[in-house]
């Protein structure tokens, strides 16, 4: 095995553990080389802000935060939380359930952390639940320092202390959207490989270890919880559950106004009065992303019948990128799509610049290679 997967695997299944907070790290760290891939282009060490580690670790830790099941994941001493950040996620939780119309998911987090990203969608909802948010945020960073510390054989050993990226040289390459003020762990460049080409073998053993770790953890009246109940709640998968009216009409007003968009699949043309649908590139069930780039319109009956949650094979993808030029440089027309297309690629894309005349084709290859990255580190299914 490489450097970095022994240190994965001894972190993982040799590290003594108090808490799953382990675990967590190495999972988010894994899932934020998978929603970046275009980074590893740069070969160098990676700045990875703690509020985006903390983002993640919301999603994972929903499952455990159920108000009339908590499930806890250490011991608790002298009547402490588990978890320290419990109250805060617990609330979170609350707030999110008082809101939404539909029965709870497990994986209502993973939803919730992709909407709360891109600042559009942030300010659609009610300031309650975005300081519900923050708190959240505020006290699983400080958490996430522990393991940062403890992993590995000593204290530092793995990772560095964390510090503010201002303080960071030139010779690292941050997280897109990465702000000065923001505290930062670096992930050397070659660890940031391994998990970039163990990716599925990662997500595995960290699920497995969690369910293992959690199966040992003593709950309420000295009960102890299935591991195969904790799987159950680690790979529950979000349904798509924002209507995109939003986008939607902004993508008719164009069509009204005479704009055309080809289905990236079938090449079918797509213009005022033909039925759409607006298709996730990466699909809901699979990564909840409703960033705009991730939107195209696209033949209604291909997107239900055969691409369904599936990936497009290399041909296809290569097939469709023109069709991605097209409808970007189309909402390239509307000054709202427009400014939303931007927004979300600043927060995605490392090497994408929005300000550039051939924006919507370096954009579309972009989002091919994402697209392509995804589905070979975790071995998807492809049409």
């Amino acid at each position: 095995m490489s450097s970095g997967s022994i240190i994965i695997s001894t972190i993982l299944k040799h590290d003594n553990k108090v808490t799953s907070y382990k675990i967590a790290l190495l999972r988010a760290i894994n899932d934020i080389v998978l929603s970046f891939p275009d980074l590893r282009n740069h070969k160098a060490d990676v700045v990875v802000p703690l509020r985006l580690l903390a983002q993640f670790w919301v999603a994972y830790y929903w499952p455990f935060v159920k108000p009339s099941e908590h499930i806890f994941q250490g011991q608790r001493a002298n009547s402490k939380n588990d978890i320290s950040f419990r109250p805060q996620l617990t609330e979170l939780r609350h707030e999110w359930e008082q809101l939404i119309s539909v029965r709870p998911k497990p994986s209502d987090g993973f939803f919730l952390i992709n909407e709360l990203r891109v600042p559009r969608k942030y300010q659609t909802y009610p300031e309650s639940l975005q300081q519900a948010y923050s708190r959240s945020l505020t006290a699983i960073i400080k958490a996430i320092e522990m393991p940062v510390q403890h992993a590995g054989p000593g204290e530092w050993e793995v990772f560095k202390k964390p510090k503010k990226y201002a303080h960071f040289s030139d010779q690292v390459v941050p997280i897109p959207g990465t702000q000065l003020a923001d505290k930062c762990l670096v992930v050397e460049a070659n660890l940031w490989q391994t998990f970039q080409e163990m990716s599925l073998w990662i997500e595995a053993l960290c699920i497995h270890e969690w369910c293992l770790f959690t199966e040992r953890v003593q709950q309420v009246n000295h009960s102890r919880v299935n591991r195969g109940s904790i799987y159950e709640l680690l790979t529950d998968r979000p349904d798509n559950r924002r209507p995109l009216s939003w986008e939607r009409n902004h993508v008719d007003l164009l069509l009204m106004e005479g704009t055309e968009f080809v289905c990236p699949w079938t090449q079918k043309r797509i213009y005022s009065g033909i039925q759409y649908d607006l298709d996730h590139l990466l699909p809901v069930s699979l990564y909840p992303i409703n960033e705009l780039w991730n939107l195209v319109p696209a033949d209604p009956d291909f997107n239900s019948r055969t691409k369904r949650d599936r990936l497009p094979s290399q041909p296809k993808l290569q097939q469709a990128q023109p069709s991605l030029e097209l409808a970007y440089r189309n909402y390239s027309k509307s000054g709202s799509l427009s400014v939303a297309l931007k927004e979300d690629v600043a927060v995605r894309f490392s090497s994408v610049f929005g300000d550039t005349p051939c924006f919507p084709g370096v954009l579309s290859a972009a989002v091919v290679d994402l697209i392509d990255v995804f589905a070979q580190s975790r071995n998807l299914a492809r049409f």
